[in-house]
């Protein structure tokens, strides 16, 4: 009977000797192993002996009460169900009053998980009660975690209780403490969705008008968020009367943090307050965050300038963005910031589809030869990757002389995440700019760029070369390219040599069997004789990659023999890579 005891006991025996441990990792590690240790006391025990042992012992590292949080998430399987759910609200209240941030978003996170498996009744007994000391703390702590967890419950208790919850979280909104009302501002908005709209309206408009009309700027920004999810709530006469004059103080708000929220929001905005309010206010509003005396407020706004025209109403589309948003874009290409001018870049060739033929080539037209013109390639770059749209609407030739000279200065960059990019974007180019132009003054750089002092500028020109075979055919590849790869292989310079083989790789993929046969294996057969170790057990690789694409005889009378050779190597490498191949040929 003893030894029966001690075998129950034992579980949470060596939980406590290790909760005590002085090594934090061990600790953790136990906390992890909660599930386990909780499924071998079963659920009265876990309940009588496990959760209370929890409640009472927590004072340790962040890291482990993190952990703690988040397993007792999911521990109401393991304590006989939902309606036993209640018992876990202890040692998630201690964990919601803790110092540290993460831990205590982790145990409201949790506690929020707890909530949805509450009856009704449990919900007005157990739960309501928690948030109720939560936010009557005497420490900000408490009351900030307060603040997540009022959405979760409002909607499964009575109106008597409901009425309640909406005065605690007043007392929020007004607390001393900035700490808490930024949390009530950023949970303001969920809250709202929960609560009828006619104490929307009553109750939580009020509330919401306080928070963005904070002294604390990062009270302000995040109730923009929360002023946008309630719009969402109320109909457009609503949100003019009750909304709209916060939206105007946040678009001219004295800190320029707010100012960048609303303009980082001001699309979601847009959507929510409907077209009416828009023609009429943000319009005006919009216009005046392009010229904000901030480069990060104007840098945001330019990024919204293509999603704010498509959303515009129909019978002001045109005038809205001819008289408004055009004029600041004008600004904006000569900008001093070159982030400011790189947003606009990313976003500006959007417009033509929505502007149409005739005011693209008017307006935006010179716009964009001044930016392929920019002294910055983060802009020159942005422009060209997005030529499609305008290739859509009026044809890449009205841009194709100003743009081999912004594509040779990044394709030259001294940095080369820069030349990486342009390489990316060259089949685009081509299949735009057609065969002859791209022959006539692209072509050399693609080649150039095979010889790049920087690996991954050789291996995305690889890869470059394939595609553009599959834009411009086989037989242009025969007459323009295959030749000038395959010369490389008498470079004097290894790597050139391996970059050969690496392009016949990729080429091998889009050239029908005869070429590869004809003229791609004498090279890599004459390659096996290299000099250089890695010359040729890229040789074995590549032949492994070719050997598939061919037919059987060709294997065996040129693909294999070469194998052999090198398979006898002196070079460990070599001779690995060969046996690996010759496996591949048989």
């Amino acid at each position: 009977m003893g030894s029966t005891e001690d075998d129950t006991l034992y579980p949470i025996a060596v939980l406590i000797d290790e909760l005590r441990n002085e090594d934090v990792q061990l600790r953790l590690n136990s906390i992890k192993k909660l599930s386990t240790i909780a499924l071998a006391l079963g659920i009265e025990r876990t309940r009588s002996e496990l959760i209370p042992f929890l409640t009472d012992t927590i004072e340790d590292e962040d890291e482990v009460l993190w952990a703690l949080a988040e397993q007792l998430g999911n521990f109401i399987p393991l304590v006989g169900g939902p309606e036993h759910a209640s018992c876990l609200l202890p040692p998630l209240e201690n964990l919601a009053t803790v110092e540290e941030t993460v831990v205590r978003d982790k145990a409201t996170e949790s506690l929020r998980m707890v909530a949805v498996e509450h009856s009704e009744v449990d919900m007005e007994k157990h739960f309501v009660p928690l948030v109720k000391r939560l936010t009557q703390g005497d420490w900000f702590t408490s009351r900030t975690s307060a603040c997540g967890l009022f959405a979760c419950c409002y909607q499964n208790v009575n109106a008597s209780l409901q009425s309640e919850l909406r005065m605690l979280f007043k007392m929020l909104v007004t607390d001393d403490t900035p700490m808490v009302r930024r949390a009530a501002a950023g949970k303001i908005g969920e809250f709202a969705k929960v609560v009828d709209v006619k104490d929307v309206k009553n109750d939580i408009i009020p509330l919401f008008n306080q928070l963005a009309s904070d002294e604390q700027d990062s009270v302000r920004l995040l109730a923009v968020d929360a002023g946008i999810v309630i719009a969402g709530l109320l109909n457009e006469s609503e949100i003019e009367q009750l909304l709209l004059p916060q939206f105007r103080n946040a678009a001219s708000d004295k800190s320029w943090r707010v100012r960048f929220m609303i303009s980082d929001k001001f699309n979601e905005l847009q959507k929510a307050v409907g077209p009416t309010i828009t023609k009429n206010h943000l319009v005006f509003h919009f216009t005046g965050l392009l010229k904000d005396i901030e480069a990060e407020v104007r840098a945001s706004a330019a990024n919204k300038i293509k999603d704010f025209c498509t959303n515009l109403p129909s019978d002001i589309h045109e005038t809205v963005i001819m008289q408004n948003v055009l004029p600041a874009v004008k600004d904006l290409v000569c900008d001093s910031n070159q982030h400011v001018k790189a947003a606009l870049a990313s976003v500006i060739m959007g417009l033509s589809p929505i502007m149409g033929k005739d005011n693209t080539i008017q307006h935006l037209l010179p716009l964009f030869l001044i930016q392929l013109k920019d002294e910055h390639s983060d802009v020159r770059l942005n422009i060209i990757s997005n030529l499609d749209s305008v290739n859509k609407v009026i044809g890449i030739h009205q841009l194709s002389q100003s743009l081999l000279p912004a594509i040779v200065e990044l394709a030259e960059d001294p940095k080369w995440r820069v030349r990486l990019a342009i390489i990316e974007h060259m089949p685009l180019l081509a299949e735009q700019l057609g065969v002859e132009f791209f022959d006539e003054k692209l072509n050399s750089l693609c080649m150039g760029w095979l010889i790049d002092g920087v690996y991954a500028i050789r291996a995305a020109a690889t890869k470059n070369l394939k595609q553009l075979v599959s834009i411009f055919g086989i037989d242009w590849a025969q007459n323009t390219i295959i030749s000038k790869v395959l010369s490389m292989a008498r470079d004097p310079n290894y790597l050139h040599r391996m970059t050969t083989l690496f392009a016949i790789n990729v080429l091998a993929e889009v050239c029908p069997a005869d070429v590869i046969t004809k003229f791609m294996i004498p090279v890599i057969a004459n390659l096996a004789n290299d000099p250089v170790p890695n010359v040729r057990f890229n040789v074995a690789k590549t032949m492994a990659k070719v050997a598939p694409l061919l037919d059987d005889t060709i294997v065996q009378s040129q693909i294999k023999p070469c194998l052999d050779r090198l398979n006898q190597d002196a070079d460990l490498d070599v001779k690995y890579f060969a046996s690996e191949a010759l496996i591949l040929c048989h």
